[in-house]
Formats: structure tokens, sequence, C-alpha cells
């Protein structure tokens, strides 16, 4: 149990120690820091701690949001600390010295807490201050300061704003004005039931699954409760975020299945929609296949763009100059927020159409909205990038290596090479390589040794292509040529088998390797690194996979094809969830919550 030592006189009448256990706190008192010290080295080393100033006045969700959320070590609100047990020596420093100095048999001067936080700052430790809005959060100096403060928390409804809170500051329209409104209060129901957010998504991808059966029936009221189902699907995806931050309930694994499934979903259904509408005798896989690839590779581009531009100093430019003025515009804002079809405008349109018309129309309306939302965004990241003066770093050109995912071919071509591409021939290799390597496969015949020749021209592009530090303006390209590259091959090659199972082994083999890169770009932005050296290794990087599928093509049969693939997709997703699975349950994993993607 985590353990909130009270430091000062006690205040008659404050609410401060009652508050501190209903957040599950066991509660301390110590008269000033040698005390409080003393209480700090006795509570459990596994357990979080808090130094609170028993003169505090503030919203319990202030304390709720300064002392709980498990994602910062440090962390602090006006009046009160906390530390978990990664950070429990910084903040054991921090108190020691204020009791050496002496300062400790004074709190009634000013706040113990504050001046342990101060002390953190000067160590050169980050503090995590959450943004409390309308909540208060305060240590009055005398009684008319403490009447006043507590008016102001009187002025302000707690449960209000912490519902207020559960929803994301920013978010798509659809998701905004017809999930919202309503999710929260589902969320809120759920948190004091004590559901957990963990629970709600495992909800979500079943609601998902059922809906995507449902599709695979083929029939018109199939398609329909699939239509109901998605949406429904996507008012549990809602909610478990919304109780995660309702609650301050993030984990580990919480990360990872927000992160993931959401995908799994939305691939899954594809394959519904392909299997209902080949009940109906309409092939749409190659459609499906499509969908997934054009999806996957536009969020590689918004992946790869944040990361190259995570850190970059001198940042500027006039094109994010012009997006931010817009942004300032209300209308724009949500305009400019539905043409590029994030998550809630996608599925309420999959939905709708695949209630109202064919898998086939389904499919070709997603992809040309998704291929318009693409090019709007592509555009626009590439505007900005020529036009801004950044420097980008070490870390951010690691992270770029990283979602490349080359393999054992492309650094053994890497090092007999020996040298690298200047500039924007770095980008413009890259697309030559995935486009010759994709026209080869697409526009021969199967069986044909011209896809594999193609394969090992790419092989070599690949390699010249990072064969140097990702630092220039468009390298961030890079990582989306690449994916473009590998899957759409994979498509094409299935395509040209004309056998029935080529296609949707392709797609159980494209779904495999994307959610590796799933899984790379989480990793990475959980501060964690990209996936082991080995996993890539053994999956054989990009270049590998692509080289292998031509290979494949030119010296099997359609038929034999199709198997392989099938034997491909299966090692490929049973190697890479293994290793995914076991990092992300483990306790060195982040402790993540997606709150900003909303595709």
């Amino acid at each position: 149990m985590p353990t909130a030592i009270v430091t000062g006189p006690p205040v008659p009448g404050s609410p401060l120690e009652n508050d501190l256990r209903s957040l599950g706190f066991d509660v301390r008192v110590a008269a000033d820091a040698a005390e409080a010290e003393t209480l700090l080295a006795a509570a459990p080393a596994g357990d979080r701690v808090a130094l609170v100033d028993a003169r505090f006045v503030g919203h319990p969700h202030a304390l709720r949001l300064g002392l709980t959320d498990p994602r910062f070590p440090l962390a602090a609100v006006p009046g009160a600390v906390t530390a978990q047990p990664a950070a429990r020596q910084a903040l054991t420093r921090a108190l020691a010295r204020e009791t050496s100095a002496g300062g400790g048999t004074a709190v009634a001067v000013d706040s113990l807490a504050d001046r342990i936080v101060t002390a953190l700052d000067a160590d050169g430790s980050e503090v995590h201050r959450p943004e409390l809005g309308s909540l208060v959060a305060a240590v009055p100096a005398d009684p008319q300061a403490r009447n006043e403060a507590r008016q102001s928390v009187a002025a302000v409804d707690d449960e209000a704003v912490r519902l207020k809170s559960a929803v994301k500051s920013r978010d798509g329209f659809f998701t905004t004005f017809f999930i919202s409104p309503y999710s929260r209060y589902i969320a809120r129901w759920c948190a004091r039931r004590g559901l957990t957010p963990n629970q709600v998504t495992t909800a979500s991808l079943l609601t998902a699954l059922i809906a995507a059966g449902c599709a695979a029936t083929g029939t018109r009221g199939g398609f329909i409760a699939a239509g109901a189902l998605l949406i429904a699907s996507f008012v549990l995806d809602c909610t478990d975020g919304q109780i995660a931050r309702y609650a301050l309930k993030y984990s580990t694994l919480g990360a990872w299945l927000d992160a993931t499934f959401d995908r799994a979903k939305e691939y899954a259904y594809y394959a519904g929609l392909a299997l209902g509408a080949a009940r109906g005798g309409d092939d749409v896989w190659a459609l499906a296949l499509g969908a997934m690839i054009l999806q996957t590779c536009r969020h590689v581009v918004d992946f790869s763009f944040t990361e190259a531009n995570h850190d970059a100093t001198a940042n500027t430019s006039p094109t994010a100059a012009l997006s931010d003025k817009l942004d300032s515009v209300g209308w724009t804002v949500w305009v400019r927020r539905m043409i590029v079809l994030p998550i809630g405008e996608r599925w309420a349109l999959i939905a709708v159409l695949t209630a109202a018309t064919t898998p086939r129309i389904t499919f070709c309306v997603l992809l040309i909205g998704c291929a318009f939302a693409a090019t709007y965004t592509t555009a626009g990241r590439v505007l900005r990038s020529v036009t801004r003066k950044a420097r980008r770093t070490d870390r951010a050109a690691q992270a770029l290596a990283d979602l490349a995912d080359s393999g054992p071919l492309a650094e053994a071509v890497e090092r007999v090479v020996n040298r690298g591409l200047p500039g924007l021939a770095v980008p413009a290799v890259a697309l030559l390589g995935a486009a010759a390597v994709v026209a080869c496969s697409a526009l021969t015949d199967f069986g044909g040794v011209l896809p594999a020749v193609g394969a090992l021209g790419y092989v070599l592009t690949s390699a010249l292509a990072v064969a140097r530090p990702l630092k220039g303006a468009l390298d961030w390209l890079v990582p989306p040529f690449f994916r473009a590259a590998e899957y759409g091959t994979v498509l094409a090659l299935a395509g040209r088998a004309g056998v029935n199972g080529a296609l949707p082994a392709a797609f159980g083999l494209v779904a495999a390797v994307a959610y590796h890169h799933y899984d790379t770009v989480y990793r990475i932005r959980g501060n964690a690194g990209a996936p082991p050296a080995w996993l890539v290794r053994a999956i054989g990087g990009h270049e590998g996979r692509t080289l292998l599928v031509a290979v494949l093509a030119a010296v099997l049969t359609a038929s034999q094809f199709k198997v392989a693939l099938t034997a491909l997709a299966v090692a490929v997703a049973v190697v890479v969830l293994v290793e995914s699975i076991r990092f992300w349950v483990s306790a060195g994993a982040p402790a993540v919550h997606d709150e900003g993607e909303t595709a």
C-alpha cells in the first residue's frame, strides 16, 4: 500500500487525511522534516511514497493527478510531492538535505513538500506537474487565505472536471460529438464497478471480432449487424482510454493492448468483409489487402515524421506557422481533422457502407478516402520538412533506422559499400528501389525471374539509403517507402499467382509483419528502444523478406507459392508475437498509453 506522510501540525476540520485514504494511501503524520525522514525510511521500499503539507487545500482529483499517476516516477502539485520506488532515492536525498539544513523544524513558514520539489529540480530530477486547469491545489499561509481557497474548491465541481478530463483534449469530429458525450459516462460507470481499461479493451476486441464474423456470413442481415457491432466496438475503444484517464489506471499491459488491438480489430474486420464477399461470389481480397497496406503506410508516415522531429532544434517552418494559424479558426480545425479520416470517421464510414452497400463498394470508397488523406497529410509534411531549418538529433536518426527494419542482407551490403548518399538522394534512392521491385512484381507474369532481380536491386538500394544516419530533411520518408515496397511486392505476387487462397495467405503475411512494425513503433514511443537485433535478423528484415517472397514466386508453382506464403506468415507471426508478449508483460516495459493517435 502506498504511504502518504502528512507534514506539519494538523489543521482542524481538514478533509486531507480522508482524501488521501480514499486514494488508497496509508496515512502517517510527521511533525517536522526529521520525523518525515524517519517515516520515509520506514516505508516499504517497493511502494509509492508521498509527502503532503498538512495545510493543503484542494480538490481530491488534484491530489489524484499529482500523487497516483503510474506513468511518472516523480510528480508534484502545490503542497504535495510523490515518488515511485524507482525515484525513492532522489526523494530521500532531497529530504535529507532539508533535515541537515535545519529547515525541517519550520514547516509553518513554508511548505516542506514544495521545498523538496525545488531541491529535486536543482538535482536535475524530472518532476511531472499535471495540468490542473480549474482544479485547486494550494497551501494557504493564513486563515483568510485558507477560507478563500476553500471557497474556490466549493465553486468548482471536482467530479465534472474529472469526467471532462477523461476525454482526449484533441480528437476527431465523430468521436468528439457522437461518441465522447456519452462514452465518458460509460467509463465512469465501469470505473466505479472496478472494471479496468484492459477488460474494456478486451471487450472491444471481442466485439470487433464478432462484427467481423457477422460480416463473414455474406448476408445483408450479417452486414447490418457487423456495422452496428463495429460502432459498438469503437465506443468501447474510446471508453477504455477514458477509464484510464478517469481513474489514472495506466499499465504496461494496457499500453500494449491499446496500441495493438485497434489495428487487429480493423484488419480482422477487413478479412471478415472479404470472406463475406467471397460467399457471395465476389473476390475482394486484393482490395482488403490494399486497404490494410495503405492504412499501415499512412501510420508509418505519421510515426516517422513524428520521430524525425521529436527533439529537433530550430524546428520552424512557414508551413507549420500557417497550419497553426488555421487551427485558430474554429471550423477549419474540424474540417482538417475530418479529411484525414481518423479512426472515428473511418470506422463510421466502414460501418455505414457495410450495412448499406457491398464489401466491394466499402473497400473502394475506403481506398479512395484513405488515398486522399494520405496524399494530404504527406504533402503537408513534405512541405514542412523542406521549408524548416531543423537540426535533427542522433536519437531521431536512430529511431528512423529502427523503423526502417533493415536486416542482415542490408547490413552486409552496407559493409561492402561503406558509403552513404548525399542529401535528398537518400529518399530518392529508397523510392526508386521500392517502385522498381513493386513494378517488377506487378507487371510480369507469375513465375518469372524479373521480380527476383528487382528484389536484388531493392536490397542494394535499401542498404544505400540507410548507410549513413537518417538526418536529412526528407529522410523520414525512408521507412514508409520500405513498408510500401515490402507489402506491395507481396500483394502483387499473390495477385499474379491467380490461385484461390494466395491473396488470403498474403493478407496473413502482411498482417504479421505489420504487427512487428507497430510493435517497433510503440517500443520507441515508450523510450524502450527497438525490438532486439536477433528478432530482426530472425525474420529477415524488410529487404530479406521481400527477396525471399520474390525468389519463392520464381521457383515455385502458384499452388506451392500459396503454401509457402502461409507457412511464412505463421512463422513470422509466432516469432514476433512471442517476443512482443514477453516484452510487454515484463516489468521493464514502459507504462505508456496512446493519447494522441487518431488514425
